[in-house]
């Protein structure tokens, strides 16, 4: 990087600072600080939906995929009507009438406390390794940019982002957040024009080269449930959406920030949408990127292992495009990145207080006892993300194995959920014994091929359908039993 690109990336880092934090004056309560004063824009609420699906991982994995092999990801997001569609008629709706700020209030109101504490630790636990594994991806980034120190990215990239989200509140966030998704899809766009009208015979030769070596392929469309075909990713996709859509807080707080049900359900089917050509547009700078370098008379040395493919991003950023654009082009990555971390810290501070502090310890707890647990709480949480991000950088084999578990146990969180939605009984023996069930078949799953070899029954299936087996045996065992005791009681009535 030159001093250009300097400069652009610490005008941005420092505007970003600022701007967020200049809402401090309208985030003083604890209600306009998790749920913000009702006067947010709806394209700001849109915005932040989008920012919200985009982090800098699928920033540098889309592009790396799509260079490997071909556009297979895409029925990930091909998903995304499908959930935005559920969502709008079911989820926000129902959100919108609990008005909490918290997402798991909820579980509460279905099955019990017990149900609240479990999806809401497991959220807290899964935002605390998400916050870890985005600050070590962007330390990682920058450091093979530029050479950097991880441990000064990963503190001075936590601190940032924390000081604006706890001083602006989640009008800050949804805000930041909006410009954020702004500048990645316009750094996007500039680098896809850039390799375009770079290539020694024109644009055309993109998409020759392309069509030549199959990069356009969507995968295989056979029905086999051990390899990523078309299917297995869509119906991945489909779950996975629906639990972000349903059950994480980082979403249900932006339809609860929405002006009105209309707006709500607006933002989040748009939102959603959104994530569909852009995503595109990243499958797409992979597969230009390929046919830059392919058309090349010599590959670069670093380009030559297929197996590092996240890396031809990022190398291309550095050594092809002009001064200035690379500077904007790391912003955006870093915006990626931001966005998804100001989320977690906000969403998480937020849960602590609704689902935590106002249950257990100071239900009626003033503004100011309020405010003063948020920044408490959203200051220790973005201690200890920094301090995963740190450790991940010597003992990543340990916290890869903690990043299992923690999205073990999250599995069952959109099971629940269906069950509470779809089971008219309240059904707490049921929604336990499905969750127990389904957690079951998650960690058999996940574990069964390091435990029992690779041709056990549960590594015969393809990692993706994980959380649609486990879902579905939460909600189908807990359904069951909601009809068996509705019929035993039936019985014991006559």
């Amino acid at each position: 990087m030159n001093s250009l690109d300097l400069i652009v990336f610490f005008i941005y880092i420092g505007g970003i600072a600022l701007f967020g934090g200049s809402f401090f004056k309208k985030s003083r309560t604890s209600s306009s600080y998790t749920m913000g004063n009702n006067d947010i824009p709806g394209w700001v609420v849109t915005m932040s939906i989008f920012a919200t699906f985009v982090s800098s991982i699928s920033y540098l994995a889309l592009p790396g995929n799509a260079y490997q092999s071909n556009w297979n990801a895409l029925a990930f997001s091909l998903s995304l009507p499908i959930a935005s569609l559920i969502a709008v008629k079911y989820f926000v709706p129902l959100y919108r009438k609990i008005n909490s700020p918290s997402a798991y209030t909820y579980m509460e109101q279905r099955f019990g406390a017990w149900a609240r504490i479990y999806v809401s630790l497991c959220y807290l636990l899964t935002q605390l390794m998400r916050i870890g594994t985005i600050l070590y991806l962007l330390a990682l980034t920058l450091n093979a940019i530029v050479g950097w120190d991880m441990i000064t990215i990963i503190i001075f990239t936590g601190l940032v982002v924390s000081v604006y989200s706890m001083l602006g509140g989640i009008t800050a966030v949804l805000w930041t957040d909006a410009i954020q998704g702004i500048i990645l899809i316009v750094g996007a766009v500039v680098c896809v024009g850039f390799i375009l009208f770079n290539m020694p015979e024109g644009p055309g030769q993109v998409f020759e080269i392309a069509a030549e070596n199959d990069k356009f392929g969507l995968g295989s469309f056979s029905l086999s449930l051990t390899e990523p075909t078309f299917w297995v990713v869509l119906v991945y996709g489909v779950f996975i959406n629906l639990q972000n859509y349903g059950i994480d807080q980082n979403y249900v707080q932006r339809y609860m920030a929405s002006k009105s049900d209309k707006e709500a359900q607006k933002s989040a089917l748009i939102g959603g949408l959104i994530y569909l050509p852009i995503s595109a547009v990243f499958l797409f700078i992979g597969t230009s990127l390929f046919a830059y370098y392919h058309s090349a008379a010599t590959l670069p040395v670093e380009l030559q292992d297929i197996n590092k493919s996240d890396s031809v991003f990022p190398y291309f950023i550095v050594n092809a495009l002009p001064a200035g654009i690379t500077g904007l082009m790391i912003a955006s990555i870093f915006a990626a990145g931001m966005s998804t971390i100001s989320t977690s810290f906000n969403s998480s501070a937020t849960v602590f207080l609704t689902d935590y502090y106002n249950k257990y310890f100071k239900k009626t707890a003033s503004d100011k006892e309020g405010m003063r647990v948020l920044y408490i709480s959203s200051a220790i949480i973005s201690v200890i993300g920094i301090v995963i991000a740190i450790a991940m950088i010597n003992v990543k084999s340990a916290l890869d194995a903690w990043w299992k578990l923690s999205s073990i146990f999250s599995g069952g969180m959109l099971g629940l959920l269906l069950l509470g939605l779809f089971s008219k009984t309240k059904n707490v023996k049921g929604a336990l014994v499905g969750v127990l069930v389904g957690i079951l078949v998650i960690v058999w799953m996940s574990l069964s091929g390091t435990i029992f070899g690779e041709d056990s029954l549960g590594a015969s299936f393809h990692t993706y359908l994980t959380i649609v087996f486990g879902t579905a045996a939460i909600f189908i065992v807990g359904f069951l039993i909601s009809i068996f005791n509705k019929k035993t009681d039936e019985i014991y009535e006559n």
